[in-house]
């Protein structure tokens, strides 16, 4: 089991959270519940996977969700 706060990636994937909010905000009104809303989720994704994998219990599980926080990386 992994402290996930203390974990670089999982504080770097917050950051870009943040980042990727404000620039969504520049978005047209259109795409509120679109392109705004789907950039949006991918990005929380990141750091809640990250931090759901350093509660398992072994490190199989962990890289398992390593891999799905890359995939919504890879979204946004």
């Amino acid at each position: 089991m992994h402290n996930f706060k203390q974990l670089n990636v999982w504080q770097k994937a917050i950051d870009y959270t943040v980042q990727i909010y404000k620039l969504s905000k520049e978005f047209p009104d259109e795409e509120e519940y679109g392109i705004t809303s789907q950039i949006r989720r991918a990005a929380v994704s990141i750091s809640c996977n990250i931090s759901e994998g350093a509660g398992k219990s072994s490190n199989k599980d962990f890289n398992r969700f390593l891999n799905m926080a890359l995939g919504s990386a890879n979204e946004v």
